[in-house]
C-alpha cells in the first residue's frame, strides 16, 4: 500500500501530524504499537481544555479515535525496518510493519524514544567497546564473529536476522523472559530459521575480554558463560534513535538532530515531540506534531509540482 506521508508513533505528535496532513488531502497512515509513554501518565493537569484534568490514558486514546474520526488509517503493528527506495526528486521509502509493506514519499518520526538499557551489570560499562544498540550501524564491525542480541520481541529478531547475513554465530538472549514471540517470527522467515539460536537464561553480567578491553561474553545467572565478541541490545520496540541511526539521520545525544521545520537531514523525513528531546511535554508535542504536519505537506506538494 502507498501512501503520500507514513507516521510512525501514534501519541500526541504523531496524531497531530496526521491531523494536519489529512486535512490537507493527502492520503495519511499512522503506525504504532506498544505501550505509549502518555498511557503511564497518570493524570495530566497542566494542559489547556481540561480544568479538572484528564489522564494519560484517556487523552490517548482520545487521539487515536479522533484520526480515525477524520478517515486516517491507522495501524496497530511492530514497524521493523524503514529504507529509501529513491532517492529525490522522487523520494521513496519502504516501511515494514508488521507482516505489512508500506511505502510513501515523507515519513514523520513520532515514536518518542524509546532506547531501553537493560539491568545487567556492565551494560552500561562496554557501551561502545562490544555493545550496540544498532545491528545495521555496527554489524559490519562483526563479519563472522560470535554476536548476541538481547531482546524478546520482533525488534530483537529484525536485529538478529541482519546480523545472522554477518556474523558467524548469533544467539538472542530473552534475559529469563518468554521466547514465544521471539520463536514464532523466526519460523515464520526459513532463511533464518537455522541461523539464529535462542537462549532463555536470565543475564547476570558482561563479561569483558581477557585484556579486559571490551565485551568478551555474558555470563548466566546459572554461572555458566557465552563467549561473545559484541552484544546487540533491542529492547521492546525500535524508537527514534534507533530509526535514526539506520537512516542515518543526525543526532544531539539520543535524540534526532530537526530544524525549525522539524526536518531531518534526511529529504522527507521529519520528526517530532520527544523524538527530538527538550520539553518533554503534551503540548510542545502537538506544537510539533502540527509543523511536522505542514513540512511533510508541503514536501509533498513540491514533489507533485516537479513531477509535472
Amino acid at each position: 500500500m502507498t501512501y503520500d506521508i507514513i507516521i510512525i508513533g501514534a501519541g500526541p505528535a504523531g496524531v497531530s501530524a496526521a491531523l494536519y496532513a489529512k486535512r490537507a488531502n493527502l492520503s495519511v497512515a499512522v503506525i504504532y504499537s506498544g505501550e505509549s509513554q502518555l498511557e503511564k501518565a497518570h493524570k495530566i493537569d497542566n494542559y489547556y481544555g481540561f480544568p479538572d484534568g484528564i489522564t494519560g490514558s484517556d487523552l490517548y486514546k482520545n487521539g487515536i479515535q479522533q484520526a480515525k474520526n477524520l478517515g486516517i488509517e491507522v495501524i496497530e503493528a511492530e514497524v521493523t525496518h524503514i529504507e529509501m527506495l529513491a532517492p529525490p526528486p522522487q523520494t521513496q521509502y519502504s516501511v515494514k510493519a508488521g507482516d505489512r509493506e508500506l511505502s510513501a514519499q515523507a515519513i514523520i518520526l513520532a515514536t518518542g524514544n524509546k532506547k531501553l538499557r537493560p539491568p545487567i551489570e556492565g551494560i552500561l560499562d562496554f557501551e561502545g567497546k562490544g555493545v550496540s544498540y544498532c545491528a545495521i550501524c555496527d554489524g559490519f564491525f562483526y563479519r563472522k564473529k560470535n554476536v548476541a542480541v538481547i531482546g524478546n520481541g520482533t525488534f530483537a529478531v529484525a536485529e538478529a536476522s541482519h546480523l545472522a547475513h554477518i556474523a558467524e554465530s548469533v544467539t538472542i538472549l530473552t534475559d529469563g523472559k518468554d521466547d514465544s514471540e521471539v520463536k514464532a517470527a523466526i519460523a515464520a522467515d526459513s532463511s533464518i530459521a537455522e541461523k539464529i539460536k535462542v537462549d532463555t537464561r536470565k543475564v547476570a553480567k558482561i563479561t569483558p575480554n581477557a585484556e579486559n578491553t571490551k565485551v568478551g561474553g555474558v555470563e548466566f545467572a546459572d554461572g555458566e558463560s557465552l563467549a561473545l565478541d559484541g552484544v546487540f541490545v533491542a529492547l521492546g520496540s525500535a524508537g527514534a534513535a534507533d530509526f535514526a541511526k539506520k537512516l542515518g539521520l543526525a543526532l544531539n545525544g539520543d535524540s534526532i538532530a530537526a530544524n525549525e521545520k522539524m526536518a531531518t537531514n534526511a529529504p522527507g523525513i521529519f520528526s517530532c515531540g520527544n523524538a527530538n528531546g527538550g520539553l518533554l511535554q503534551v503540548c510542545k508535542a502537538v506544537y510539533e506534531g502540527g509543523v511536522a504536519g505542514l513540512s511533510a505537506v508541503d514536501y509533498i506538494r513540491n514533489l507533485k509540482k516537479a513531477e509535472k
